[in-house]
């Protein structure tokens, strides 16, 4: 191996992990509602111990309600496990791909049942989340975890978690080629107002978080020497290589805001709102935007309510041009670029990685396979930390004795 990998532990200085024979894939999500009468036992279990009653939650339910109960989020889950099988069956891959959601059906505990009763022990993790962060990587960490002892398989299965994909080129081509396609839609909807120069603004946007979650992504030894919290930079670095490989947006304005703020007004989150945003830029000159949703690797009910509804409708009542680039879905790169890291992690006939080095396109990659200690911390109502998979400090899915 070309590693210096520690045989007490599986992973090398750099949290790199050891390839394995992994005998299955969980690919793990949010999930959403399927029907009217599933919506506010959904948003239940999304606030579950908050104590928020159902009235309250009629007013989320709203989005699900104009979309007949349904969240687009089960829909592309079931395309990209469509995708990702296809795409390992074309590789000659012979790994099956399971599919876990925290918060509806099919449940991440009831899936790892299935999976041991299947025969699997060795699990890769593959969470939706792209970027560092509480909601976007422990608490997938958190779900295994929890899932694992709540179902007696502690000790049973060993998971592991395939890195954060933020940086590379599976990731940001999709998004490099809807910048393209949405800033000619603009232009032509400038043009057909003859404002053929009129100024225009790339709007990169992603989910806004508690500042306390943003003050407390990655391990406190990168945040020690950041000069900004470490989602935010993530996402900046993301959207200046966007930038630099589309000519077309050569010495447009650009920007990164936020948006699907939820939660008691008095606590901070990251601002500005892409509608405040939005009005600040139409006061400013800026006649059209694209509005690239970075944050996102689909589009669930966030992308498709919070900027193809009020972003767009925000729009139309400033009078600015507005086109949102897609998100990656089951774009190839993007699923293409999914297996490529499972092949990082699969170990061969000799016990080396089927897919030599980690490629990286962008500032602050690669992420670790092993989270760092104190990595993206936050603590449950009573105080204590949950129990998590793939850290260094990790009791659970690791190998049994």
């Amino acid at each position: 191996m070309t590693q210096d990998f520690d045989p007490r532990t599986g992973y090398d200085a750099n949290g790199q992990m050891v390839p394995k024979a992994y005998d299955a894939i969980l690919l793990s999500s949010f999930g959403g509602p399927e029907g009217q009468d599933d919506v506010i036992p959904f948003l239940r279990n999304v606030t579950a111990g908050r104590g928020i009653p159902d009235e309250r939650l009629e007013e989320v339910a709203v989005h699900y309600r104009k979309n007949g109960g349904v969240s687009p989020i089960n829909g592309q889950n079931r395309a990209l496990l469509a995708a990702l099988e296809a795409e390992l069956a074309a590789r000659d891959i012979n790994i099956p791909v399971y599919w876990g959601n925290r918060n509806w059906h099919p449940f991440v505990n009831d899936t790892l049942k299935n999976i041991a009763a299947d025969g699997h022990r060795k699990v890769l993790l593959m969470g939706t989340g792209a970027y560092t962060g509480y909601s976007a990587c422990r608490q997938y960490r958190e779900d295994l975890g929890m899932g694992l002892r709540e179902t007696g398989l502690e000790g049973v299965l060993e998971v592991d978690k395939l890195r954060q994909f933020f940086d590379t080129p599976a990731f940001v081509q999709p998004f490099i080629e809807g910048l393209s396609t949405s800033l000619a839609e603009v232009r032509a909807q400038l043009s057909a107002k003859n404002q053929n120069d009129a100024k225009i603004k790339i709007v990169f946007v992603t989910h806004s978080i508690p500042m306390s979650d943003a003050n407390a992504a990655g391990p406190a030894q990168l945040r020690a020497t950041a000069s900004e919290n470490l989602y935010t930079a993530q996402h900046r670095a993301v959207a200046e290589h966007i930038l630099a490989n589309v000519p077309e947006a050569q010495g447009l304005e650009h920007s990164l805001v936020y948006q699907s703020r939820s939660g008691a007004p008095h606590v901070p989150w990251l601002e500005p709102d892409i509608n405040d945003a939005l009005q600040a830029d139409a006061d400013a000159g800026v006649a059209g935007v694209v509005v690239v949703p970075i944050g996102f690797i689909s589009d669930h009910m966030e992308v498709l309510w919070d900027l193809d509804t009020e972003a767009k409708d925000s729009c139309a009542q400033l009078g600015l041009a507005f086109s949102r680039a897609a998100t990656p879905g089951t774009h190839h790169a993007f699923v293409s670029g999914l297996v490529d890291l499972v092949e990082e992690r699969l170990a061969d006939a000799n016990g080396e990685a089927l897919r030599d080095g980690r490629i990286s396109v962008v500032a602050g990659g690669p992420w670790f396979d092993v989270c760092r200690p104190n990595c993206c911390e936050k603590r449950a109502l009573d105080g204590a930390l949950r129990p998590t998979i793939a850290g260094v400090d990790s009791e659970v899915g690791v190998p049994a004795p």
